[in-house]
């Protein structure tokens, strides 16, 4: 992805430094450990990448809002969002790292964790581990309706979590179905989650729509990195205008009912609107 890359803390805080300047509210952290296990074990290890990260943040730019993507994929040695049982995923068993790994996040700092893994009653959870341990006030934006995307192929190349086998259809969602994004949806609300994502953004504007439209509950949406990558890649090209193109998509997002946009073009697209480039 131009101009994506994975980087150490203290460049992290250069660009976020950067796009709080630029008007952006929030951001999202990802992490990639030096090692990796076949639990996690890194995820909620309070030294790792995401809460060192998380306390940098907070010490430095501490009205920035920080999200933290809580998962298991990046930490695992099989590259799957949990614990593996006889090659599958065990949802039940994953539930307690991924509750473990959020808990850290808030210790850290975090504003809000966002839980990306998809297993049902991982919301439910979190919240439970969250409140006992006193972080009520910790928001939680549930990855409610992600879907199982070929958009995510270069991110999973650069978080070094692409599975070593199988996939993720078991437990990410059927492209052709939206019934489903509704069932999980109404269950991450019931659940306790505070804001509700979907993912991708650009080819399921239709689910943005309903997910608004039905519940009223407060919509993300994520602008993923196979949309960021094919508008960079056009725009090399000159089959579009980089700019233009970047700004209607995120502006047909907006349209669409989301409330929060998560983009790679967040920074650009923030110095752009303050500049007054409106398509």
């Amino acid at each position: 992805m131009p101009g994506i890359n994975q980087t150490s803390v203290d460049e992290m805080l250069r660009d976020a430094e950067a796009a709080a300047k630029a008007g952006v509210g929030g951001i999202i952290l990802f992490g990639v450990p030096e090692a990796k296990d076949s639990v996690g074990s890194s995820g909620w290890d309070e030294n790792g990448a995401v809460q060192s990260a998380v306390r940098e943040l907070k010490n430095e730019i501490p009205d920035l809002v920080v999200i933290t993507d809580v998962c298991m994929c990046e930490y695992t040695d099989h590259g799957h969002c949990g614990v593996l049982k006889d090659g599958e995923v065990d949802n039940d068993a994953t539930l307690e790292l991924l509750a473990r790994c959020a808990l850290s996040h808030a210790r850290a700092g975090a504003d809000v964790v966002a839980p990306s893994d998809m297993m049902d009653g991982r919301v439910s959870a979190i919240r439970r581990t969250l409140d006992a341990d006193g972080f009520q006030g910790t928001s939680i934006l549930s990855y409610a309706a992600k879907y199982a995307s070929a958009y995510y192929g270069p991110f999973r190349e650069a978080a070094e979590s692409t599975p070593k086998s199988g996939d993720r259809r078991g437990y990410q969602m059927d492209p052709g179905n939206s019934t489903e994004a509704m069932r999980e949806v109404l269950s991450d609300i019931e659940e306790g989650a505070d804001a509700v994502m979907v993912k991708p953004a650009g080819p399921y504007l239709d689910i943005v729509a309903r997910v608004k439209d039905e519940t009223g509950y407060p919509v993300a949406a994520y602008q993923v990195s196979g949309e960021y990558a094919m508008i960079c890649a056009a725009a090399e090209r000159g089959w579009i205008d980089r700019e233009r193109v970047m700004l209607e998509s995120l502006l047909g997002i907006r349209r669409a009912g989301a409330d929060l946009i998560v983009t790679y073009f967040a920074t650009e697209a923030a110095r752009s609107l303050r500049a007054g480039t409106t398509t």
